[in-house]
């Protein structure tokens, strides 16, 4: 074999060499890169503490001795421990957060937050991965979807979408959780809480003629879904009337004459927050009545006229305080064969 030939032979096989060396090492580089994106993940991904509620009551304890260079003010550790006597705080139930990563089940993994030391500036630790109160709370959409990751069926169904969602609240802007009762589930101190952002309503509470809220027999929640509903004003039902009639059933009818407005929506002649007028009504009667039957002669010859009811006028519907109710009281509707004009 000539030396020429011979070295093209050698440097054939040192290519190969060369590209084989070149394929492993590039196939190395490629196995290599997902490992370390593996690793990199985990080192990022929120880690549960080792002790999970054990380490978090050496500090969130409600004791008096609680230092103020700990995570949270005295304040909100006030009540932490009563979590433990409610349904959140069962370890036998596994659908309770007790009985899955306890706290952590709600404040997210934060094992960074128990590691991590005081700030000397601040005297704060690293914040939990969802802080549910406090300066440092954390987004709406983050504490919200804590709390709906389990509570997201029965009256929480239609909450997105809903008034209360889409005026930014949170579930902990009502909800009280690390309290033995919750004040908005308390049929006693349900109403304040509500009133806390619905004044008008409080007011019309205080009027002469209104439901029984302030005396405890009736709640927000008997008429509205606060988590939203499918009718108007996150009222449970779908019409105003199906609402009342859950409690006013004498007024559901059928009934052989009924009463156009009634049959439309209660809200026609009632405030059902709260009124002046007796019986909840909007107006005072005949005054409410004039809204719809002004100016015609369904009364008889002289027939219902803004003139025929001034003051002094003689008129029967409003002299001695006489109201068209005097005679037409069956304004909700009749069976009567005769009662077209809801006399009996």
């Amino acid at each position: 074999m000539s030396i020429a030939r011979y070295m093209g032979h050698f440097r054939m096989a040192a290519l190969a060499c060369v590209a084989g060396l070149g394929l492993t090492g590039a196939s190395a580089v490629q196995a290599a890169q997902p490992a370390a994106a593996a690793a990199q993940a985990s080192a990022e991904q929120p880690l549960y503490s080792s002790r999970g509620a054990a380490t978090c009551q050496k500090c969130h304890s409600g004791a008096e001795s609680v230092s103020p260079d700990k995570y949270y003010a005295k304040g909100f550790d006030k009540n932490v421990l009563d979590i433990l006597a409610t349904p959140h705080g069962s370890k036998g139930d596994a659908h309770s957060p007790f009985g899955q990563h306890e706290c952590e089940s709600c404040h997210g993994p934060s094992e960074q937050h128990v590691q991590s030391g005081s700030d000397p500036t601040t005297h704060r630790k690293v914040s939990p991965t969802v802080v549910f109160i406090g300066p440092n709370k954390s987004s709406i959409a983050e504490r919200n979807k804590a709390c709906l990751s389990c509570h997201e069926n029965g009256l929480r169904m239609d909450w997105a979408g809903s008034q209360h969602q889409n005026h930014n609240l949170a579930c902990v802007s009502c909800h009280t959780i690390h309290v033995a009762k919750d004040p908005i589930l308390v049929r006693a101190t349900q109403p304040e809480k509500c009133f806390s952002c619905h004044a008008a309503q409080r007011a019309l509470s205080f009027q002469l003629s209104h439901h029984p809220i302030r005396e405890g027999q009736v709640v927000c929640t008997d008429c509205h879904n606060p988590h939203g509903s499918p009718g108007p004003t996150l009222l449970k039902k779908v019409r105003v009337t199906d609402t009342c009639y859950s409690c006013h059933a004498d007024k559901r009818g059928p009934n052989l004459w009924e009463h156009q407005p009634v049959r439309e929506d209660c809200t026609n002649c009632h405030n059902p927050h709260g009124s002046v007028n007796p019986r909840l009504l909007k107006e005072k009667v005949p005054f409410l009545c004039l809204d719809c039957h002004a100016a015609t002669n369904d009364m008889g010859a002289v027939g219902v006229s803004v003139h025929s009811v001034q003051p002094n006028s003689g008129s029967f519907y409003i002299y001695g305080d006489r109201s068209c109710l005097n005679c037409h009281s069956q304004i909700h509707g009749s069976n009567s064969p005769s009662g077209s004009t809801f006399f009996r």
